[in-house]
């Protein structure tokens, strides 16, 4: 896979990833309005804004890790690794990434359990089971390897001199 395919690939399902999320945050505004006009307008005594605002957050969280990993402003070590010369920044970047990528497979593998015990356990406030909500965990997961293993081949552990380049 060539630098810039991995670019291509990688900007293309963060555009479908942050329209998702904005789709949530949506869903999640309009959600939270419905809970504060029943809750001092209307006194319907709704019992599901407060669950479905819960859940909707944490889907929206989690999606968007992988937008701050294809954009490179998730949290790093750059204030030491700049510090570094280049011929060792390099290396060092790259094996962040391959643990990062490592760390969230492992989220992705035991996140599949967590969400196949979803599916035993009830909502009762919707009348279905808590899979669709515990699958956030492996889904957003697996994302976020997808969106490392493209970044990195993009930048090969050249990111920190791009953004260098600019200050």
């Amino acid at each position: 896979m060539t630098r810039s395919l991995a670019g291509k690939l990688g900007t293309g399902i963060n555009k479908v990833t942050e329209a998702i999320v904005a789709l949530l945050m949506v869903a999640l505004v309009v959600d939270v309005w419905i809970g504060v006009m029943d809750r001092y307008w209307f006194g319907w005594q709704l019992p599901w804004p407060e669950t479905l605002a819960r859940y909707l957050m944490i889907w929206t969280a989690l999606l968007a890790v992988s937008s701050g990993i294809a954009r490179r402003e998730h949290i790093g070590l750059t204030a030491l690794i700049t510090a570094l010369p280049a011929c060792l920044r390099h290396p060092i970047l790259i094996a962040i990434d391959c643990l990062a990528i490592a760390l969230f497979f492992y989220v992705f593998w035991f996140g599949i359990g967590f969400a196949q015990t979803g599916s035993t356990r009830q909502a009762m406030i919707f009348g279905t089971t808590l899979a669709p909500f515990y699958w956030a965990i492996p889904v957003s997961a697996a994302l976020a390897v997808i969106q490392l293993v493209l970044a990195m081949v993009r930048d090969l552990g050249s990111q920190l001199d791009e953004s260098e380049a600019k200050t």
